[in-house]
């Protein structure tokens, strides 16, 4: 297998600025990065070279927030298949969280899950762990070097994951030696609002109603709640998948990304969705918390680039097609996103007429320098080769032939994008060449530069 590699005229989309080069790897290493598209001094010593025909290279992507299922739920997905949609979409990391069967809220499962993703998984990859009203000792435990957080779902969950204990809570955000990352709806307001649709609706309430039950006030409360923990024990706190414009006033602009003790994520399809396509999508866009309105999506966008939000993830939640064709109230939330995102983001981004250098903030440095993350995230001399080449002239429509997920389905089926990732690197390796896949390679554990 080819171990040196040169990539000529590319466009290299990296620390807020795109710029005409040519980047060498070595091993799993960029070794040189060159303002010289072609540069004649590595040509002799190159492997394989690959022409980037003036397409955009970009850090690869870094997904803090993915289910991918494994293990007790592989029906749906697993690490293998939902890996490697990750790859084809330019995700070269990922950060996996706790929901699984059985849940994973000890040390001994987490390890599992490592133990698993180095044998299946072709992008890099941690594990959060996940916390219950009672595995406080385990939280304590674990290494901060090694797991990206502590995942606390402060609103419904499947299993044992809600956490309604106020001594627990605080005993987590007063303990956590590491970054704790919540999923925040306030449980008691959507118990109240869905015995309210019931009573107007029956068993017949419809997908439009989901943002009413899973509203505005229950994000609110829920991520108000977390910011007021964290702050009271200075804690590092991410609050995921925001999705209203109230909670943006919960965040600042005016600390740099690296002081932040409260961080915020958005993920992709608050960013595209809005509640006017409930009627025509149904419960395909049906996720926790839900999509809602048009202001709300205009707020997120404004937050993110105003600094007052730092990531763009996806939440990849798959379920089987039949599953979200059941009626709303049997109908799970969450959907596959991960092979798309880059191109989701790279279209809003164009439509917008934004710069192009966005992606690489929201998607790779910015998910780097809130996790801490170990040498990844940036295109520069010493870092891991996690590398994605995006070509911004080549459309792509997502059709049932193309898509990789194991559940076989995708919210942005029949949509066109503008941009096509053609070239994706782990380590160095290339693990994704115009539609094909190398099975062989295998992503590394994630480090992440804490101390204890």
């Amino acid at each position: 297998m080819p171990t040196n590699t040169l990539i000529i005229n590319a466009r290299i989309v990296n620390e807020g600025e795109v710029k005409p080069g040519s980047l060498y790897i070595e091993n799993d290493i960029i070794s040189d990065i060159s303002h010289n598209p072609s540069p004649e001094s590595y040509r002799n010593k190159a492997d394989r070279i690959i022409d980037a025909q003036n397409s955009y290279l970009l850090p690869g992507i870094i997904d803090d927030q993915v289910h991918f299922r494994e293990p007790g739920l592989t029906r749906k997905a697993e690490i293998l298949t939902e890996s490697r949609a990750a790859v084809a979409g330019g995700i070269t990391s990922f950060m996996e969280m706790p929901n699984t069967n059985p849940p994973c809220t000890t040390i001994e499962l987490l390890e599992a899950k490592f133990a698993l993703a180095s044998q299946k998984s072709s992008a890099n990859y941690s594990f959060y762990m996940g916390a219950s009203n009672d595995n406080l000792d385990e939280v304590a435990k674990i290494n901060p070097g090694r797991v990206c957080g502590i995942k606390v779902f402060m609103g419904s969950s499947t299993g044992n994951m809600l956490v309604d204990n106020e001594q627990v809570l605080e005993g987590i955000f007063a303990r956590a030696k590491t970054l704790v990352a919540t999923h925040c709806e306030d449980e008691a307001t959507i118990r109240s609002n869905m015995e309210k649709f019931k009573q107007l609706h029956g068993e017949d309430i419809q997908p439009i109603h989901h943002p009413m039950i899973r509203s505005h006030k229950a994000c609110l409360l829920s991520s108000q709640k977390a910011a007021e923990l964290a702050k009271k024990h200075n804690t590092r706190l991410h609050i995921l998948h925001l999705s209203t414009a109230d909670e943006v006033s919960l965040f600042d602009n005016q600390t740099s990304l690296e002081n932040k003790r409260i961080t915020g994520e958005v993920c992709v399809h608050h960013l595209w969705f809005t509640d006017e396509d409930y009627p025509a999508k149904g419960n395909f866009i049906k996720w926790n918390p839900a999509v809602k309105g048009k202001a709300d999506r205009e707020r997120l966008w404004e937050a993110l680039l105003d600094g007052t939000l730092d990531v763009v993830a996806t939440d990849h939640a798959p379920h089987l097609k039949e599953e979200k064709q059941n009626p709303y109230l049997s109908a799970p939330s969450g959907g596959p996103l991960v092979q798309h995102s880059l191109q989701i983001m790279a279209d809003a981004v164009l439509s917008r007429k934004l710069p192009i250098h966005l992606l690489s903030q929201w998607m790779s440095h910015n998910p780097a320098i809130c996790f801490q993350i170990k040498n990844r995230g940036y295109i520069r001399k010493g870092y891991y080769a996690d590398l994605v080449i995006l070509n911004p002239d080549k459309p792509y429509t997502v059709t049932p032939d193309n898509i990789l997920y194991k559940c076989g389905w995708s919210p942005f089926e029949n949509h066109t994008f503008k941009t096509t990732p053609t070239h994706t690197f782990v380590n160095g390796k290339l693990v994704w060449e115009n539609g094909r896949l190398d099975e062989s390679v295998r992503g590394m554990a994630l480090e992440f530069d804490r101390k204890e």
